[in-house]
């Protein structure tokens, strides 16, 4: 089976990296339509198949992020890994401009209770990180969160929101738990 080769596209923690320098396109992996249908159907068969033992073990779960521009492709990337599986076992959840439930809480409360249980799958359209990037922009968005002055510091508050982000991923990772 093809298969595209993505260590070019691997940035080590702690990296500099250039993004000029980086790839933005690759060479197709099909030589035509029905190439590309027989490799799809045979991914989506093993996907299928690697959802099972998921399921089964019912010891991990499957987080996917997409975090793109509008119009990047999330939609479609979507549509094909859900057509390819149980979607009994797999969560969809489009992150969206925050409500007033949201804005009642920290930053990362509605990633934290929306990551997927045991044995499923989990796709977040756009996630976490848009407190990072689409709040940075909008600024209106931070001011609605009412965060005491000395927390929405405009000079602190995007490091140490990078580092929450990390410091929870990296405890989700060691503890094999949602945090």
């Amino acid at each position: 089976m093809e298969r595209l080769h993505t260590d070019r596209f691997r940035v080590a923690p702690g990296e500099k990296i250039d993004v000029t320098k980086l790839p933005t396109n690759v060479k197709p992996i099909y030589e035509s339509k029905e190439h590309y249908k027989q490799i799809l159907d045979a991914h989506l068969h093993e996907l299928r198949g690697l959802q099972n033992l998921l399921y089964a073990s019912n010891r991990y779960s499957l987080l996917l992020i997409l975090q793109a521009m509008d119009a990047a492709g999330k939609d479609g990337i979507i549509d094909h890994v859900v057509s390819g599986v149980n979607p009994q076992g797999c969560q969809v959840y489009s992150f969206r401009h925050p409500g007033p439930e949201e804005l009642e809480h920290d930053f990362l409360w509605n990633a934290v209770r929306r990551l997927p249980e045991r044995g499923h799958i989990g796709i977040f359209n756009r996630s976490y990180y848009e407190e990072v990037l689409i709040v940075r922009v909008h600024p209106e968005i931070l001011r609605a969160q009412r965060l005491p002055e000395e927390l929405a510091d405009e000079k602190t508050i995007w490091d140490r929101r990078f580092q929450s982000i990390l410091n929870w991923k990296n405890t989700s990772i060691a503890t094999g738990r949602r945090s």
